[in-house]
């Protein structure tokens, strides 16, 4: 892929649960993510509200990155997922779709989520504030 490809972001709610599988899996969150199991990966897109794409501007428009959140458009957004293929990371893809995001909702909506070890440093130098008071309960699969 060439360094100079440019992206192109936008709002793709009926996002294909294999475009959005080989993102997961490109990007490393495959391992963390039900990638076998598509009806759940399909239900995971219907029950995102935030589905926002990060595509090559090159034949095919592939899929570079994709965001999936769910929000109530006026007080907070959490980010589900935040997936970047590995031959677009370093390109800026990650940012652009968290600049993305925060167009979209606007200023008055916060926005969270939850980062895999290896990501924090990306959330930090975006600027996201690390939070000490985080909770959850585990799923069983």
């Amino acid at each position: 892929m060439s360094e100079h490809s440019r992206i192109l972001y936008a709002s793709e709610p009926t996002l294909d649960a294999a475009e959005f599988r080989r993102v997961l899996v490109e990007s490393g969150l495959g391992e963390t993510r039900p990638v076998d199991d598509e009806p759940r990966l399909r239900a995971m897109l219907a029950g995102a509200n935030l589905v926002l794409t990060a595509r090559l501007d090159i034949e095919g428009k592939p899929l570079a990155g994709v965001i999936r959140g769910v929000t109530d458009f006026s007080w907070v957004c959490y980010i589900s997922d935040l997936a970047v293929s590995q031959t677009a990371q370093g390109l800026g893809v990650g940012k652009g779709l968290m600049d993305e995001a925060r167009r979209q909702l606007g200023p008055s909506v916060a926005v969270s989520l939850i980062s895999m070890p290896d990501a924090v440093g990306f959330y930090e130098r975006i600027g996201m504030t690390r939070m000490a008071n985080a909770f959850w309960f585990g799923r069983k699969r």
